[in-house]
């Protein structure tokens, strides 16, 4: 019973969380007004084999209503037909620029080789790096924009809408993505230090005010990090910046995955990085995940068996139970509307949160094997200092 109770206080903890994280979240306004004079802004996107994606994501760019910013895309040795698409959009609009990428270096992960070589051709006094996966609305520059230079962030990144298709990604993406961050990290108390406060980056949108980037070195500080993302959030902590964390689904979509095998091995290179970053981060994100939101739908599926040999003991705390269980989907529902997500994700959540406990195992194994990870056709291996 006192374990029982235990584990409905810390979902009534993650629930406050996850209501004042939402309630905290700022999002960029298609009413957001342009600065006197509106800075350049370099929107960077580095692409290899994004022959699918690129065209649809530069199209959704090039009807920006913001009056100046230029774009560069890096084809980063594409084997498909990635570079000829861009080249063809650059020939009819001057606002496009097409950058051959140069071989990977040793020490270097690839996107943030392809992200250093943008960063060294821009002209602009901000920098937006987005990802060839994504999708924007007609505001997206403008409005986001403001909302950096209003909370004078250095870096400001955030939760674009994910697009999914097929029922394992309807399951698993809105835990991964909106919930597990929602639920356990507290971005509000982050955002209302008021000194500079540690908090969340997603590489799919990073602009940055251009001198702060530069101030840490750029894409040279992660170079050796799968997730570059989380990396430039710690080194722009260390540094004194601030970094803001948005609701991006109004302007920004995106669809990373095509198939459960392309989603199952970025889950594992997440977890990969994350096992680099802190053994004990990976295995305390097990527990948490297994006690307080996998473990009481055990305890209430075998709750029946379990009044067979515990008798009138189980009422005890059988009740307490299926409070947590209701706890858990309320919280999960939640979350999904406010991200506009699948609306059968949450009937499924044991079966998404074991997936993801399985990411984390197999992630976590490859790290302590140096077997590495694959991403875009390149093998990461511990024994090459990639992380």
């Amino acid at each position: 019973m006192i374990y029982q109770l235990f584990v409905l206080a810390g979902l009534a903890l993650f629930f406050i969380n996850l209501i004042m994280n939402l309630a905290a979240l700022k999002r960029p306004s298609r009413k957001a007004a342009l600065p006197a004079d509106p800075p350049l802004v370099s929107v960077l996107i580095p692409a290899r084999n994004e022959e699918e994606n690129i065209q649809r994501c530069l199209e959704s760019i090039l009807v920006q209503d913001y009056p100046n910013f230029e774009v560069l895309v890096l084809d980063d040795n594409s084997t498909d037909r990635t570079a000829e698409i861009v080249g063809g959009i650059a020939e009819s609009d001057s606002r496009v620029q097409l950058i051959r990428g140069k071989p990977l270096p040793d020490g270097w992960a690839g996107k943030c080789y392809a992200c250093h070589q943008l960063s060294q051709n821009a002209r602009g006094s901000w920098l937006l790096f987005i990802d060839a996966d994504t999708r924007s609305r007609s505001h997206m520059i403008r409005s986001t924009l403001q909302l950096a230079i209003l909370n004078k962030a250095a870096m400001l990144s955030g939760f674009p809408r994910q697009h999914v298709s097929g029922i394992t990604q309807k399951i698993v993406i809105p835990i991964l993505f909106y919930f597990f961050v929602m639920s356990w990290f507290p971005l509000w108390l982050f955002h209302s230090w008021k000194k500079p406060g540690p908090t969340l980056a997603i590489g799919q949108f990073l602009l940055f005010r251009r001198e702060d980037y530069m101030g840490i070195g750029g894409h040279v500080s992660v170079k050796s990090r799968i997730m570059e993302d989380v990396w430039f959030g710690i080194e722009m902590h260390r540094n004194g910046c601030r970094i803001l964390s948005v609701d991006l689904s109004g302007v920004l979509t995106t669809k990373m995955y095509t198939n459960m095998g392309q989603m199952a091995e970025g889950c594992i290179k997440w977890f990969y990085s994350v096992a680099a970053l802190s053994p004990l981060a990976i295995v305390g994100s097990v527990l948490i995940a297994y006690i307080f939101f996998l473990a009481p739908f055990y305890w209430a599926c075998t709750r029946p068996l379990n009044a067979l040999f515990l008798g009138s003991h189980v009422m005890d705390w059988g009740a307490v139970v299926l409070i947590q269980v209701a706890v858990i989907l309320l919280m999960r529902v939640i979350c999904d509307i406010y991200f506009r997500g699948s609306k059968i994700s949450f009937l499924f959540h044991p079966l998404g949160i074991s997936f993801l406990i399985l990411a984390v195992i197999v992630g976590a194994s490859r790290r302590a094997l140096g077997t590495g990870v694959a991403w875009k056709d390149r093998v990461y291996q511990a024994i090459s200092n990639i992380k």
